[in-house]
């Protein structure tokens, strides 16, 4: 026997539940599909289990896409302060930690009990467990085949994210279904992943596994600074996880440590007190042992202060904080955030995230070009697409 419903939602994360949550609300009837078994997975591990659920400098600027204004009308109609009015009017507490970025003092689950209740109150029914193998388009909207049996809706919403973090269960779904109705990919890749060094210079850079530093990463004329940290593989921290969105392979970047220290002056300082002591233990005032000790190395200027000149210093504080390198790689999607391209933006009307092509279809979320930077931008993006899908199915 077939389900006739208003609204059809497949994908149970942050943009799925808020379009059903909207939706019920307009007294549609709604079924919520995803193949998990529970919903807002990728919610409950984020921001280390505290979910860094927006960001309240949130703008068209912080997000990357083959076109940088098809954002601005969704982000438009559901701000960072329409999330944050839901979340207080839950009682859920929360703290602004670094650059706008709102995180819960608890926990993540809040946000998914807050979102779960919503759409109990709006009558959306949450079909987990649930596989879709099969939509066609009939004469009034879809067909849906589930595991569970047929439903025919006349909208459809896709909201099953990108390819990122496969081990939560992440897809090409959304890609599937929309080459299946005609719509074209912008190249997909994996975004806010750590990079990987080639061997030669990882092998140098191993015993500083596990260091932290301030940084700032530059790629052209995008720049990004944050904390970097030294892995076993490469490098990682919020800067290299900014940076990575914009870096191809073959590219160059730079990398500055502490930019806002003057290294030079610490150096020639330490000459003038002592010109016995070497270039590392000066440079180990500032910065970690280790890493003093890299740079030094790298340079051959581990020699006394005394036998180095102004000109010598110099390129020394160069090595450090204006340092060219190529990143061999990324780790994938195995570790990415979010994944960059998908669904091609000029075939869906930017207001409602409806198809160009299709009557009654919707894409939503991660699987749209439209992806944000590290600190709660994609959380943004999914709440603000998912709401203006959700005013009109």
């Amino acid at each position: 026997m077939t389900e006739k419903k208003d609204v059809v939602i497949i994908g149970a994360g942050a943009a799925g539940m808020m379009c059903a949550i909207r939706a019920g609300q307009r007294g549609r009837s709604v079924v919520l599909i995803d193949h998990a078994k529970s919903a807002g997975d990728k919610i409950r591990i984020s921001g280390g289990g505290r979910c860094n659920f927006t960001n309240i400098h949130a703008t068209a600027k912080n997000y990357l896409s083959e076109n940088p204004h098809f954002c601005k009308s969704a982000l438009a109609r559901f701000t960072p302060q329409d999330f944050i009015a839901m979340v207080d009017q839950y009682g859920i507490n929360w703290h602004e930690k670094t650059l706008g970025q709102l995180f819960c003092d608890n926990s993540a689950k809040d946000i998914i009990n807050m979102l779960r209740t919503e759409m109990q109150q709006a009558n959306v029914r949450l079909d987990l467990n649930t596989t879709v193998s099969d939509i066609t388009k009939t004469t009034d909207g879809f067909a849906i085949t589930t595991s569970y049996g047929k439903i025919e809706a006349s909208s459809l919403v896709i909201a099953t994210g990108g390819k990122s973090i496969p081990k939560m269960g992440a897809t090409g779904f959304a890609y599937q279904v929309a080459g299946q109705f005609g719509h074209s990919l912008i190249e997909t890749r994996p975004g806010l992943v750590p990079l990987t060094l080639e061997p030669n210079l990882l092998e140098q850079l191993s015993p500083l596994s596990g260091i932290a530093v301030d940084a700032e990463l530059r790629h052209g004329k995008t720049r990004f600074r944050e904390a970097l940290l030294f892995t076993h593989r490469g490098m990682s921290g919020p800067a290299i996880l900014q940076i990575s969105s914009y870096w191809r392979e073959g590219d160059e970047v730079v990398l500055t440590v502490e930019p806002d220290f003057d290294f030079l002056a610490l150096l020639k300082n330490a000459r003038k007190m002592n010109g016995k002591q070497s270039a590392q233990t000066a440079l180990a005032e500032k910065l970690p042992r280790r890493l003093a000790q890299f740079f030094t190395e790298k340079t051959q200027l581990n020699k006394p202060l005394a036998d180095l000149s102004d000109k010598v210093l110099t390129s020394l504080v160069a090595a450090i904080q204006d340092w060219h390198f190529k990143p061999a790689g990324s780790e994938g999607y195995r570790t990415a955030e979010v994944t960059l391209g998908g669904i091609n933006t000029n075939e869906l009307d930017s207001k409602t995230m409806e198809s160009k092509k299709v009557q009654g279809l919707y894409f939503i979320g991660e699987c749209v070009d439209v992806t944000g930077w590290l600190g709660g931008f994609n959380f943004q993006w999914a709440w603000a697409s998912g709401h203006s899908a959700g005013q009109i199915v």
